[in-house]
């Protein structure tokens, strides 16, 4: 697909099909910054792996350096930490029960998560949309008795049933947090400008990051509520909402040094946002985008709204790719600061924040001339960081290294 193709594609399937209720028009967007470059660059990795749409990449935390790639329509491959490994072994192959359309290309298995102890008791969670329906589950995993090399399809226990009212707007991230709990990020619901206003409601799960107790069972649950989480108490809330008012997390991440939850939120029609998640807080969607108003139909008095750290017009890139704070050792020039890209410009970033004054710093743009269409990042065991693009039905893995 050629770049105006994925353009026009991508803006219909991130924004929406409706117009828009726009407070701004995107003309009325900002220059063009003359971001700083930085002496990185990706470099093609794994090149003898042919990988279908690489969605999520991820390692087990279990001493083997193992890398995790899960492919959107359902597999899930498992490789050395080698690039020059010629062949992925299948971890686990649920194909058959999830449900992935090209031409809807917000579904299907989006999500993967170890449990921090997995060396231990073998459990893995998955975020999927399942078969018939618009209709997310997130489900827990073991590997095989006889083989804990391998996942078992067969040992599934289904931990949140979501109902969707649109193919789009998914979220899809997993991840365990520093104080183990799994949270679950959750897009709006789709459509165009969150129609049903469930950014701003929290009697419903979408629009929201969820936080459970997987090691623990509520009456009539195959989880736990944290008794922290901060809707506990709220009449009418969902108890396992740990913060709001969010339009598509893609993607949701952990800071491995400081334990802060960063998260790239996709823009309806002109802002994209990067958060930093704290408990209870309302990011603002729909009666915001970015910093900016968008829309009065779900305002409520005396709402407060938490700041994005950073955001971007349209004008420079229309889908944000979430990454990481990069903590590994290869590329000195990273450190500290966080990974990200714009899957419609083909654009890769690297932020600096200081987490004292709560204050984003310099934005250093990664050359990269082929403009890949980056669809996550991910970490190894070691703390280095990979990062995929598709084009067309597979995958290309990247990892980063200093500019010659």
């Amino acid at each position: 697909m050629n770049r105006l193709s994925r353009l026009l594609c991508v803006a219909l399937l991130i924004c929406g099909l409706a117009a828009p209720v726009l407070a701004q028009k995107p003309e009325d967007g900002p220059p063009i910054p003359n971001d700083p470059v930085l002496p990185v660059k990706p470099k093609k990795t794994f090149t003898n792996l042919r990988i279908r749409r690489p969605v999520t990449i991820t390692n087990a935390g279990d001493g083997t350096n193992r890398i995790f790639f899960a492919e959107q329509q359902g597999v899930i491959l498992a490789v050395p930490n080698d690039p020059e490994v010629e062949e992925a072994e299948v971890f686990l192959d649920i194909e058959n029960e999830v449900r992935f359309n090209p031409k809807q290309n917000e579904e299907g298995l989006l999500g993967l998560a170890f449990h921090p102890n997995f060396k231990e008791n073998g459990e893995f969670f998955l975020y999927y949309t399942i078969k018939k329906g618009l209709v997310s589950h997130v489900s827990r995993f073991k590997t095989l008795k006889d083989d804990p090399t391998k996942g078992d399809p067969s040992s599934e226990e289904i931990l949140l049933t979501i109902e969707q009212p649109y193919w789009n707007h998914n979220g899809g991230s997993i991840e365990f947090g520093p104080d183990g709990y799994l949270y679950v990020g959750l897009g709006d619901g789709g459509s165009g400008n969150d129609p049903h206003g469930n950014g701003q409601n929290l009697g419903t799960w979408l629009g929201s990051i969820l936080r459970i107790d997987v090691d623990k069972k509520d009456e009539g649950k195959n989880y736990a509520i944290p008794a922290d989480n901060p809707f506990v108490d709220t009449e009418g809330a969902k108890p396992e909402i740990y913060a709001y008012g969010l339009r598509n997390i893609w993607r949701l991440t952990f800071d491995r040094e400081t334990g802060a939850c960063w998260v790239g939120d996709v823009g309806q029609g002109i802002w994209e946002e990067i958060d930093i998640i704290t408990k209870g807080g309302n990011y603002g969607w729909n009666v915001r985008e970015g910093l900016h108003p968008f829309s009065e139909q779900y305002a409520k008095p005396g709402a407060k709204y938490i700041d994005p750290i950073f955001e971007y017009h349209h004008n420079v890139g229309k889908s944000i790719t979430s990454g990481y704070v990069y903590r590994g050792k290869k590329v000195p020039q990273l450190e500290g600061k966080f990974l990200y890209a714009d899957y419609v410009a083909g654009k890769i970033w690297a932020l600096e924040y200081d987490y004292e004054t709560g204050k984003a710093g310099k934005n250093y743009r990664i050359e990269e001339p082929s403009n890949p269409p980056v669809v996550c990042f991910g970490e190894t065991e070691d703390g280095e960081v990979l990062m995929s693009a598709i084009f067309g039905e597979y995958g290309s893995i990247y990892e980063f290294v200093p500019a010659e």
